[in-house]
Parts: C-alpha cells; sequence; structure tokens
C-alpha cells in the first residue's frame, strides 16, 4: 500500500501533463470506475468570479434543508483533502490513498492509448471525488468548474 505522501507526489506529477481539453479522458476513466457521477445529482456552479464562495454557500444551504451533500472546488489552500468534502467533513487520507490505489492503473493503461493519452491532475482528481460522492451515497454534489468551458472535465455531471 502507498503512503499519502506517495500518492500525493503522484497525483502532482500528473501537472506535467498539463491542461488538455476535451471530455474523452475523463469519460474513460469515470466508465472504467462505474459512471460514478450517474449515481447523484449535481450543481455545476461556473462563472468568471465568486465561484468558491457561492459553491461554499450552496453547499451549507442544501445540508441545512437535510440533504447528504458533496462539495468540489479547486484549487485547495493547504491541502488535497479540502478539495472533496462530504457534509463538513474532508475526504479521509486513507480514501484519498485507496482512490488513487484504484486509479493509478487505469490512469497508466490510458497513457498507452493513443486516442487518449494520460489523464491530467484535475481529470484524476476529479475521478476521485466523483468517485468517493458516489460511494459516500450523497444525495447532491455541489461542483465547482475547473478551467471552465464546455470541455471541462467537470462538465460529465448532469445537472
Amino acid at each position: 500500500m502507498s503512503s499519502y505522501k506517495d500518492v500525493i507526489e503522484w497525483l502532482f506529477n500528473l501537472r506535467r501533463f498539463g491542461s488538455k481539453p476535451g471530455l474523452e479522458r475523463i469519460s474513460y476513466l469515470l466508465k472504467a470506475l462505474g459512471d460514478p457521477h450517474e449515481r447523484f445529482r449535481a450543481i455545476h456552479i461556473t462563472g468568471t468570479n465568486g465561484k468558491g464562495s457561492t459553491t461554499a454557500m450552496a453547499a451549507s444551504i442544501l445540508r441545512a434543508a437535510g440533504f447528504k451533500v458533496g462539495m468540489y472546488t479547486s484549487p485547495h489552500l493547504s491541502s488535497f483533502t479540502e478539495r472533496i468534502i462530504v457534509d463538513d467533513d474532508r475526504i479521509p487520507v486513507k480514501e484519498v490513498v485507496r482512490l488513487v490505489e484504484e486509479i493509478r492503473p487505469i490512469a497508466e493503461e490510458m497513457e498507452g492509448k493513443p486516442e487518449l493519452g494520460h489523464p491530467t491532475f484535475f481529470e484524476v482528481t476529479t475521478a476521485i471525488g466523483f468517485e468517493y460522492f458516489a460511494e459516500q451515497g450523497v444525495d447532491l454534489a455541489v461542483v465547482e468548474v475547473g478551467m471552465g468551458g464546455k470541455l471541462d472535465a467537470t462538465n460529465v455531471v448532469h445537472s
């Protein structure tokens, strides 16, 4: 089993793949995980300014209304676990390790497929979040768009 430090290092090394527009890689990754994004409803937060605040406020209102809520934001300030929250709890470190170990072989398989290539940091992080939300049985996920545009990895959610 990998350590948290090892999986975070692997994740951050994915940044060398940069940002690649397109939904092919995230769709392939999520399909290999059993399409977790189809097991919860989502509110997709987009726009130029205020996405993080709006995401946090919407999640808070939904929790107060009695929903089990996932919240996906980026970037993080001090810990990777800030990006993926269920109700008020960050994803546990051991869950990050487990999910990276589940996703890493899929990501490495994708690298050998020229039509796909290796998924990016944001695509893998999005897959981790969506798989965790599905496993936790959230009623709704409030999802902040990443770089934006119609080819952002978060656009696979059904909002």
